[in-house]
């Protein structure tokens, strides 16, 4: 490698790592009117984006919600803080409301694609949660249903690709400073058996949806569609063949999604492969994402990420830091280069600045719906390729 490329090598692994331009334009706030919102389905998700629009409050107001179930609605008001909120459990109803700008969709993933056809059709903007459908034929849908609506937004909730450090290090990955990535391992582990209390066995299947295959996606779906729309986002690409096997091997308390799942991406025209695993019954490694190239690791988390470099890359590193006098490079005591410093708020904050900014400039947002459906697509295989056991291939009909 050149020295000149080492000199702007070693300027990126000192100091601060966030480009301020660039970032300061993607993540500055951006004037525009406030947004009405409506939010559909106020269990765990949706009662935290009502939070996190509370510390964005020239950006939105939330004037009315949406739930099946009395007491998530009861939480939800608390929550909010506002004693006016519209309350109601057709979301039909909500629809029919000229005064709501948008509606923040997070029901069971089932629910997603009916709902937000209605939206649309209804004329609002929508900040769909992920997993964007429950499969394959609702996401091809979807696509083409948006093309009827340009004007209006249609975000996912993919809300980690919107943090500073996600954008750094994708920038990482597109200028070569891994080299080339060959291994991705990514994990979101716990030791827990994911139930939420349930004050009526009558309301089992409705607050415990993600135990029941007619509603839930899973694991895959729930917690590692995010990782794997981080790869398709920070690579440009899909992967072409997949294969998954699990099972309910920890909780056999009557649950038919599962607790133990490991799947295998392989991005053949990028030369890559990529393992996704998740376990209800170790903690150990809790979120794990690592990034392997011929030049060095990221070890990624939600809000703190290290470069490891290769034996040859840091040496180079270090002649060029002695030779050149350049900033000293902080190494940790791992022999690892963290990468952002500055402290970031929750991914969903970004995301709903996004979701803010193209709302009012009709721009399109970086998790969209065609970025949606690449995931949701890649989740249904997933899970197709555990139940029929048997490797899947990528169509052509799903490069949207």
């Amino acid at each position: 490698m050149l020295r000149r490329d080492f000199l702007m090598q070693a300027g990126l692994l000192t100091g601060s790592m966030l480009l301020h331009n660039e970032m300061a334009q993607a993540f500055s706030h951006v004037g525009g009117k406030r947004i009405n919102v409506g939010v559909i389905g106020t269990g765990d998700r949706g009662k935290g984006l009502i939070d996190t629009m509370k510390e964005l409050p020239n950006s939105f107001k939330v004037t009315a919600i949406c739930d099946v179930m009395d007491f998530r609605l009861r939480e939800a008001q608390e929550i909010s803080g506002l004693s006016n909120l519209k309350q109601l459990t057709d979301y039909r109803k909500l629809l029919k409301d000229k005064s709501i700008d948008a509606v923040f969709i997070a029901t069971p993933l089932h629910l997603h694609y009916p709902i937000t056809v209605a939206a649309l059709e209804a004329g609002k903007h929508v900040y769909l949660e992920k997993t964007m459908t429950y499969n394959i034929d609702e996401a091809k849908s979807l696509v083409s249903l948006s093309k009827k609506y340009p004007k209006l937004t249609l975000q996912v909730g993919h809300q980690y690709r919107y943090t500073p450090l996600y954008y750094r290090v994708k920038d990482m990955i597109q200028k070569g400073y891994l080299g080339k990535v060959t291994q991705i391992e990514s994990r979101w582990d716990r030791n827990w058996n994911w139930r939420r209390p349930v004050p009526d066995p009558s309301l089992e299947r409705q607050i415990n949806w993600r135990m029941y295959q007619e509603y839930s996606g899973g694991l895959i779906a729930e917690l590692l569609s995010h990782q794997m729309d981080f790869v398709n986002w920070a690579f440009d690409t899909h992967p072409d063949e997949i294969f998954g096997t699990g099972g309910v091997d920890i909780y056999k308390d009557g649950r038919e999604t599962l607790d133990n799942v490991q799947v295998m991406l392989r991005y053949a025209k990028d030369n890559m492969i990529g393992n996704f695993g998740a376990t209800c019954g170790n903690a150990k490694d809790g979120y794990l994402f690592r990034l392997k190239g011929t030049k060095g690791t990221i070890s990624l988390l939600m809000d703190d990420a290290i470069f490891y470099p290769e034996k040859q890359t840091a040496a180079e590193l270090e002649t060029v830091d002695g030779v050149t006098g350049a900033t000293k490079i902080a190494w940790n005591s791992d022999g690892g280069i963290p990468i952002l410093k500055e402290k970031l708020k929750d991914g969903t904050w970004y995301a709903l600045e996004d979701f803010h900014k193209s709302v009012n400039t009709g721009q399109l947002p970086a998790s969209n719906v065609a970025t949606g459906a690449t995931t949701a697509v890649c989740v249904h295989l997933a899970n197709q390729s555990i139940v029929q056991h048997e490797i899947k291939s990528w169509k052509p009909e799903y490069n949207f």
